[in-house]
């Protein structure tokens, strides 16, 4: 009698639990979400697994783009809510530049060499003379396709002392691509983002000539990578943009803690194959509730670099295009 007794106060218990959860959840609200299928997106991946949108009641319309700029377009066009993780730092100040108070920074993605965090290496054959950016004088570059990398590429030619539109010769160049065309001889060497550096040197066919070296000369720790909301969606659903931060937050503390446990979700969402898994770097993910001062004047070292090569016309100031707690209405 007493184990029926217990039985049906267990059921009776999930009963609530349930009743609870669905009472929580009598409105679902969609949001669309528009993301990378890189390392520093990891946090939307574990979100996702982890199902901590469906637990705030939010219902994601995930869109994977392939190139950086499809998200900024798609964020200032208002086709989606929101660039998780990964979206890119560079070109959302651009397009702030041209379209003022369209989005909004609620955490940011990279490496450094004080947090021991690779991201990004120049890559270069084993037996290569390159040593540093310095070596590059009739050479032929290659970096990620699209402005970002463009311009990041041109100031790191010309901090070394040369000119980039005269001693290098710079490329567009597929992530893909970019350890073979370094191999095959395509190109000289390669300015490339994780895990390519770590996949590169693990085959043994390339190396890192330089680790980290954006780091070395723009800001370190440096952030290539931003999560971004529109504003609309922002005063539109102030509370569903408030859930979708803690969301992406409460995911960034778990890798952040525990990498290795959630690394294996990669695969699923990433070019990295599972036999890749055990050669990833950590990336540095930064949360929303996490940003300080340190933060953000890596990235306007960044946004200043997008200022000095011509790339955005008039100085800007990130702290105005940060998220704050009132935004939240906390």
């Amino acid at each position: 009698m007493r184990i029926l007794k217990t039985i049906a106060a267990t059921a009776s218990s999930v009963l609530l639990v349930t009743s609870a959860a669905n009472a929580a959840c009598t409105k679902t609200e969609k949001v669309t979400a528009v993301w990378l299928p890189i390392m520093q997106t990891t946090a939307y991946y574990v979100a996702l697994e982890e199902k901590l949108f469906e637990k705030a009641c939010i219902e994601i319309v995930s869109t994977r783009m392939e190139a950086p700029n499809q998200i900024i377009d798609a964020l200032i066009a208002e086709r989606a809510d929101f660039g998780p993780p990964g979206a890119a730092a560079g070109i959302a100040m651009i397009a702030e530049s041209k379209f003022p108070g369209k989005l909004k920074v609620f955490g940011l993605q990279g490496g450094g060499i004080a947090v021991n965090r690779i991201n990004d290496g120049l890559i270069v054959k084993p037996d290569s003379p390159i040593k540093s950016f310095t070596d590059l004088k009739g050479k032929t570059l290659g970096h990620i396709p699209g402005i970002q990398w463009r311009t990041i590429s041109r100031h790191m030619v010309r901090a070394a002392g040369l000119d980039p539109d005269k001693d290098v010769k710079l490329t567009d160049l597929a992530v893909a691509m970019q350890v073979p065309a370094v191999v095959g001889g395509t190109v000289d060497a390669t300015l490339s983002l994780e895990p390519v550096g770590s996949i590169a040197v693990a085959s043994g066919k390339a190396t890192r000539a330089m680790t980290n070296p954006v780091a070395q000369v723009i800001a370190d720790p440096f952030y290539s990578g931003a999560s971004l909301m529109t504003t609309k969606f922002l005063k539109e659903r102030p509370e569903v943009a408030r859930k979708v931060v803690e969301a992406i937050d409460e995911a960034t503390a778990l890798v952040n803690a525990d990498f290795a446990k959630y690394k294996p979700v990669l695969p699923k969402y990433t070019p990295i194959k599972e036999d890749q898994l055990g050669l990833l770097a950590q990336p540095y993910l930064r949360s929303f509730k996490d940003l300080n001062e340190t933060d953000l004047k890596s990235y306007q070292a960044l946004v200043d670099i997008f200022v000095k090569e011509g790339v955005i016309t008039q100085p800007m100031n990130v702290h105005e295009k940060m998220l704050s707690k009132s935004d939240l209405g906390n």
